[in-house]
């Protein structure tokens, strides 16, 4: 054979050698994504803590300058605890305070724009910009009467009372009708599934202390018959941004998140899975609410929700990516926290 044509083969394959040798997992830089704890700072010693995360533990030290800009200026309304987030070899994060700087000077709601410098040894994948509203507390921004510093919706006027939010009244936030049929529908949690028990009607008070004795529920049997599902006992409050549930039936078990529990007076609540109709009155005979059952009748397995929890649309509860799977919460937000 050709010596020449040996050493070029010998050469392409010391390249390939080379080459499958030198793509190895340790040349794939780590990437990161940034998170607040929060995207508001009071002025009033507030804090907000900026964290970098790899998705791998860090080989050497990776520092990460930051770029500070907006409208809030540095020393005067805010301080931070470094320029730049640094991330130790083995570690997976790193993390910088920013401080609210109390002053005497009313400037409305302020902003910083944080953005990342040029950072070596990291791979980016996409442009990282995080936005913190700096809120002045000596400002009212909506001027709802409560300061933006305390106000929890500073840019839509609201109730003192609630915390400088509007009421969004006394609403329906979930409803199930046709439990799952095996233990799975165990709404209730009393350890049984029961076609009728199961079914609930989560009620959301936001607004001032209601009072509902003598309000009724009705489907739509019980409405044509005058004869409610559902009485609400005297003494039945519910307080300011408070939860109640009605049950259809048996020994609701569990915590439900701290909401007022309750199971229909009739024995059920009766909501058929298809072309049914609910309706809540108050003790004069005024309807308040009401619920159509038809629209969402494709006997579902599980509730319908608010999406978002309050102000959103109704949706199958499980396909929410907060429920993580989960069939029901009667009492609870989606995610089954607390409201």
């Amino acid at each position: 054979m050709n010596p020449k044509i040996i050493l070029e083969k010998g050469l392409v394959y010391i390249f390939l050698i080379t080459s499958i040798f030198a793509c190895t997992t340790d040349d794939i830089l780590p990437s990161f994504e940034l998170t607040t704890s929060n995207t508001d700072l009071s002025e009033d010693s507030g804090t907000v803590t900026l964290t970098a995360t790899l998705n791998s533990s860090a080989s050497q030290q990776i520092v990460i300058p930051l770029s500070i800009s907006g409208t809030a200026t540095q020393s005067s309304d805010y301080s931070v605890s470094a320029s730049e987030i640094t991330i130790n070899k083995g570690n997976k994060s790193g993390s910088v305070i920013f401080t609210g700087l109390q002053d005497e000077n009313v400037e409305g709601v302020e902003t910083l724009v944080i953005n990342i410098g040029n950072v070596q040894n990291v791979l980016l994948l996409s442009s990282t910009e995080i936005t913190i509203s700096v809120l002045d507390d000596d400002s009212d921004s909506d001027s709802d009467g409560v300061l933006d510093a305390n106000d929890e919706c500073p840019n839509e006027a609201g109730a003192i009372q609630n915390n400088g939010c509007p009421w969004l009244g006394f609403l329906i936030n979930e409803v199930l009708y046709d439990p799952e049929g095996d233990l799975t529908g165990d709404a209730n949690g009393d350890g049984a599934r029961d076609a009728n028990e199961d079914e609930f009607i989560e009620f959301f008070n936001s607004g001032p202390e209601l009072d509902l004795s003598g309000y009724k529920i009705f489907d739509a049997t019980a409405l044509a018959s005058g004869t409610p599902r559902h009485e609400f006992p005297s003494g039945t409050i519910v307080p300011s941004n408070g939860v109640i549930v009605v049950f259809g039936g048996g020994t609701p078990t569990g915590t439900f998140g701290g909401a007022i529990i309750q199971t229909a007076s009739d024995g059920l609540l009766n909501m058929s899975n298809s072309d049914d109709f609910m309706t809540i009155e108050d003790a004069s005979g005024n309807v308040v609410l009401t619920f159509d059952v038809e629209a969402l009748s494709n006997n579902p397995n599980e509730s319908y929700t608010r999406n978002p929890d309050l102000t959103g649309e109704f949706e199958q509860h499980s396909g929410i990516a907060e429920a993580n799977g989960t069939l029901f919460s009667p009492g609870t937000k989606l995610d089954g926290s607390s409201f």
